[in-house]
């Protein structure tokens, strides 16, 4: 097979039902990594994606490690040639019709026209297998690079397990390149990469000052009131209505994106009003799109997830409560270190409240990615190639705890060539993934293997 535009067009043609029954196999098994009682459909899932590598004539084996298994798969060619690793995830969010407002069974593949509607088509199983089938595309037409795939099942969870696991068998996952297949275009109409990904602290702030709920009435004014102390120190640390933090120091390590980065963001095709229709708001805190793109690419925040504490029935129960908590995030940009805003954090609450007691979350590094050199420019060769735009480099809000992991254990460079579009829902309700994004992919990914089989 040739690997011009219109052979590979036809193989994915070609290809399309055993794509479909391919992502109908792996949506259909519930692979949700945050429910204990789902770690059998976790592994099965696993065990699935390692076969069907096998059925393209690939070498696959599950790894383990202290949580989930990783799936490991080869389509090598030789020891001389250059070794490029996909990154892609298996497990996805929780889902239930009787929860959430899906029109579809969530883990049931429901096929619309050219769309494919269930949890987990966009993140991250179809881009997953888009991925593959441009592996074997690559493969059938003589490209020299050995493939191969590197599958995680706790992303959705922080990927607890995942940096131990690739330390663990850090000699046989070498690899020359690694290139990510999960992340968002901004508009159908222009593909995407991420120049870099968010980092994240989470933490939850709890104060107690009695230990049950008390009459308003008799102790109102004597008794402090754990709820409304917690909502004066929020109210100290950030402006709910600007977004701004309030904690000094807190900004000083941001690199702020250059003139080409802002360049991009103003070509990517963002527009406002598409921003509030994909997430379904009615209002934001600014209508000017290079502000609002710095603010969900290039800035950090200071969120408020929930509150935890008092009466929430009907009507009003009279009563002080003796304890409540608040839980937060913050996302962090490059060169921000989540143990330094942490102590910040602490350092605050110690000196505005000291009773408050802090219990620390989740924590991810941010990322910066190459936009220059080889691998870089392969990846804009074979965006343009398979769908006509040249990509933009501009910046992804989420973070991806696997990539950082491995850019420090593997040590080389980590790019992204992701297919999801805003439309598709990542973590809502009617998940989908289309075979626009689908085909274009396998061709992207064929093209993007001979680019690099090129650079030796």
């Amino acid at each position: 097979m040739k690997l011009d535009k219109k052979s590979l067009t036809a193989y994915a043609n070609d290809q399309r039902t055993a794509f479909e029954n391919a992502l109908k196999e792996l949506v259909e098994i519930p692979s949700v990594s945050s429910e204990p009682e789902r770690k059998g459909d976790v592994r099965r899932c696993a065990e699935r994606a390692a076969q069907m590598v096998r059925d393209f004539g690939g070498q696959a084996k599950l790894l383990e490690t202290e949580g989930n298994p990783l799936v490991f798969g080869r389509l090598d060619v030789d020891g001389n040639a250059p070794t490029v690793t996909l990154y892609n995830h298996l497990d996805v969010q929780p889902a239930s019709r009787e929860t959430e407002p899906w029109n579809t069974d969530p883990f049931v593949l429901t096929k619309d026209g050219d769309r494919y509607f269930g949890r987990g088509t966009t993140d991250d199983k179809g881009p997953a297998l888009s991925a593959l089938w441009g592996a074997k595309a690559a493969r059938e037409a003589g490209v020299r690079a050995n493939i191969h795939f590197l599958w995680e099942a706790e992303e959705e969870i922080g990927s607890g397990s995942f940096e131990s696991g690739i330390k663990a068998h850090a000699d046989e996952l070498k690899t020359d390149s690694m290139i990510v297949c999960d992340t968002i275009w901004v508009s159908r109409n222009r593909p995407a990469c991420p120049a870099g990904l968010r980092g994240l602290q989470g933490f939850e702030l709890s104060l107690e000052t009695g230990t049950t709920d008390q009459h308003s009435g008799v102790t109102g004014g004597a008794a402090r009131n754990p709820l409304g102390e917690l909502m004066k120190l929020v109210s100290e640390m950030y402006d709910a209505t600007t977004g701004k933090v309030k904690i000094k120091g807190f900004y000083d390590d941001i690199v702020p994106p250059s003139k080409r980065e802002i360049e991009d963001f103003r070509n990517s095709g963002f527009t406002v009003k598409g921003f509030m229709k994909d997430h379904l708001f009615k209002s934001i805190r600014t209508k000017d799109s290079i502000d609002l793109m710095k603010r969900i690419w290039a800035m950090p925040t200071f969120e408020i997830h929930g509150v935890v504490g008092g009466y929430t029935g009907p009507g009003i129960k009279t009563v002080i409560p003796p304890r409540a908590t608040v839980k937060v995030s913050c996302r962090l940009v490059p060169k921000q270190n989540p143990n330094k805003i942490l102590k910040l954090v602490r350092e605050f609450v110690k000196k505005h409240n000291p009773d408050v007691k802090i219990t620390t979350e989740a924590a991810m590094l941010p990322y910066l990615a190459p936009t220059t050199g080889p691998f870089a420019d392969a990846v804009r060769s074979a965006m343009k190639f398979a769908f006509g735009r040249e990509p933009v480099f501009v910046r992804e809000g989420g973070s991806i705890g696997a990539v950082v992991s491995m850019e420090k254990v593997f040590k080389c460079p980590v790019l992204f060539l992701g297919l999801s579009l805003p439309e598709h829902g990542y973590h809502a309700p009617n998940e989908n993934y289309d075979w626009r994004q689908a085909s274009g992919g396998m061709i992207a990914f064929a093209k993007y293997f001979e680019e690099v089989a090129k650079l030796g």
